[in-house]
């Protein structure tokens, strides 16, 4: 009897030791992995917010149009002509890579040096007009846009003397006030043969990367060329009142088309501007 007892115990102490090493070896397992998959969770949100991060500067240098006036240039490879010196109250910018053939026309860029002895945080938003650069800088902005990025007056003299400067940038949403999506027939349009125009006053973030031609009665369409900068045009444009087609796509994919309200008129003349009655944020 005794040593039934102690053989008992034996058996239980046995069975309790192993019951809590696997409990304790299923408990570390089970933290083990709880943990790995917090931290790959934690991993794959840093890596996707890095993809995905919209508001991120980047690192660059700007100069600045040293023999233009206050404001923009009059001519520049977007096709703006002189609305290209005044929009955005003359803050304005050539690109280099941001110009991206002509597809950059029109985006707007927050843009800020980086020497705390002259700089802001603000910096200044600016739209861009043309294509250019200058000793390795993604902006040549207008003078006014340049000294703008200053924190006082002097300063902004200061900046205008050194020339070139570092700075950061990021895209930002373009936005004017009681504006809509605009077209202006260029001048060297030729009605009915040839059309020509630019779109001024693009808002928000993307880009415009097609544009379609239709007929209001048919609904027939027709796909412009990009002939340069911000300018589309067509050969034999069909005939009849005019609507049109932008597509907009932004850096994700996404991608949607816009049907202005107000129609090209039938007798559209080169040197015309004509209001779409839209707007795209």
């Amino acid at each position: 009897m005794h040593y039934h007892l102690i053989f008992f115990a034996f058996i239980n102490c046995i069975w309790f030791s192993s019951l809590t090493s696997t409990t304790m070896a299923l408990f570390s397992l089970q933290s083990f992995l709880f943990f790995f998959a917090i931290s790959l969770l934690l991993s794959m949100q840093h890596l996707a917010d890095a993809a995905t991060c919209s508001d991120c500067f980047t690192n660059s240098r700007a100069a600045y149009y040293p023999n233009s006036d206050e404001k923009g240039s009059d001519t520049g490879a977007c096709g703006y002509g002189s609305f290209g010196a005044t929009i955005n109250s003359g803050d304005v910018s050539a690109a280099s890579d941001l110009y991206r053939n002509g597809l950059g026309c029109g985006a707007c860029y927050q843009v800020r040096c980086t020497n705390s002895n002259y700089c802001s945080d603000k910096g200044v938003n600016v739209v861009i007009t043309d294509q250019g650069s200058s000793d390795r800088t993604d902006f040549i902005l207008s003078r006014r846009a340049f000294g703008r990025m200053a924190q006082t007056t002097d300063a902004a003299a200061s900046l205008l003397s050194l020339g070139i400067v570092d700075i950061q940038y990021r895209r930002v949403s373009c936005s004017y006030a009681n504006k809509n999506l605009t077209i202006k027939i260029d001048e060297n349009s030729n009605y009915p043969h040839y059309l020509a125009f630019a779109i001024w006053f693009q808002q928000g973030t993307k880009d415009i990367t097609a544009v379609q031609l239709c007929e209001t009665q048919n609904l027939a369409c027709k796909l412009l060329d990009r002939t340069y900068g911000a300018v589309w045009t067509t050969i034999s444009p069909p005939s009849g009142p005019l609507s049109l087609r932008m597509l907009f796509s932004d850096e994700d994919g996404d991608e949607s088309w816009v049907v202005p309200v107000n129609n090209i008129p039938q007798d559209w003349k080169a040197g015309d501007t004509y209001d779409t009655g839209v707007q795209v944020n």
